[in-house]
């Protein structure tokens, strides 16, 4: 297995947090995307606004930076961390698609992939709930960390990411 083993289990195969205590603070960020795929017309609407339920895009974010924010609870061997950072932003993605992008930050001992794939998650199924009256066949896909940096294992860039621009 590529990268070593797996640290939430022991040597006897029993699920561990991985004790952190020892570890130097540093500047730790991820960056995770995700993408939702809609009938063209539901990227119309979006995009002009004419969803019943409000400004879709906005909410999905507000949401992606709660879901961040609770990350160590939801996931069981994360540890709750205190964000100094967190970002969501959107591409509409002609005719059919929205991409989605979570940037967290923090200083500390472990890092923030998790909470980078959680903020982008929740956000697309937010953009699925805020929809689906509109279009039930939307589908979420794509899921994936796209880069991190900081901590002893340095950083991560996935290949064939390109950044995205303002």
């Amino acid at each position: 297995m590529a990268g070593g083993e797996l640290t939430h289990f022991d040597r006897k195969g029993k699920a561990r947090m991985v004790d952190v205590s020892a570890k130097e603070d540093t500047l730790r960020e991820a960056v995770a995307r995700a993408e939702i795929a809609m009938r063209p017309e539901t990227l119309n609407i979006i995009e002009t606004g004419g969803i019943s339920k409000g400004d879709v895009l906005g909410v999905a974010r507000v949401a992606g930076i709660m879901a961040a924010k609770e990350a160590g609870r939801l996931i069981p061997m994360a540890h709750p961390l205190n964000l100094t950072g967190v970002s969501v932003d959107f591409r509409l993605q002609s005719p059919d698609r929205v991409l989605i992008e979570a940037r967290v930050r923090t200083t500390g001992k472990t890092g923030v992939e998790m909470e980078a794939l959680t903020a982008a998650g929740v956000a697309a199924l937010t953009v699925y709930d805020m929809c689906k009256s509109i279009d039930r066949g939307m589908v979420i896909s794509s899921i994936r960390l796209v880069e991190k940096s900081g901590g002893k294992s340095g950083t991560y860039r996935r290949e064939g990411e390109e950044p995205w621009e303002g």
